[in-house]
């Protein structure tokens, strides 16, 4: 009689609970998986079409394809992009214009950047995350690739290893 009494008391402490978690999970919304958002979506018009460098030199974007990097010279997955990109024979290639925009970076740190990585492409400041903001909510590195009208063709989370690849491969 003991080891019923028991028994009905678990399962009803188990029905409790399964019932009570089951409607905490029907009134609590599921998360996303992924809570990067990019505000520029695929066709869109990318909102700068020029900058200027941490050498104060104006960078135009070009009448050709662009691959934007929005990075920070601190972050392990932004250095591996950047040592992918330098790898890759589009850091050479006269058809794609590249420009680096650091992340609440200054132009100390992007020029020390540039040289330890042998960058031969502008990097741009962007100290107060007002380019960073316009295109990302969080997330670094983040790759955008442009057309030849500045429209995006597809964005990229460089924390992701084969992000750059999957860009380049759109070429």
């Amino acid at each position: 009689m003991k080891k019923t009494r028991i028994t009905l008391i678990l399962c009803s402490f188990l029905a409790t609970a399964c019932s009570s978690n089951g409607a905490k999970q029907a009134t609590t919304p599921a998360l996303p998986q992924n809570d990067y958002v990019t505000f520029i979506k695929p066709g869109e018009s990318f909102k700068h079409s020029q900058f200027t460098d941490i050498e104060n030199y104006i960078v135009q974007l070009k009448n050709k394809k662009k691959l934007i990097i929005l990075f920070a010279t601190w972050c392990a997955d932004s250095q591996r992009t950047i040592e992918q990109l330098q790898a890759s024979p589009w850091v050479n290639n006269s058809e794609l214009q590249i420009i680096a925009i650091g992340r609440e970076e200054n132009s100390t740190s992007m020029a020390q950047f540039k040289r330890d990585y042998h960058l031969n492409y502008p990097l741009i400041s962007d100290e107060n995350r007002t380019i960073y903001n316009a295109y990302a909510n969080k997330g670094i590195p983040r790759l955008l690739l442009l057309d030849a009208d500045n429209r995006l063709i597809q964005e990229e989370n460089g924390e992701d290893v084969y992000a750059l690849e999957r860009l380049l491969n759109l070429l």
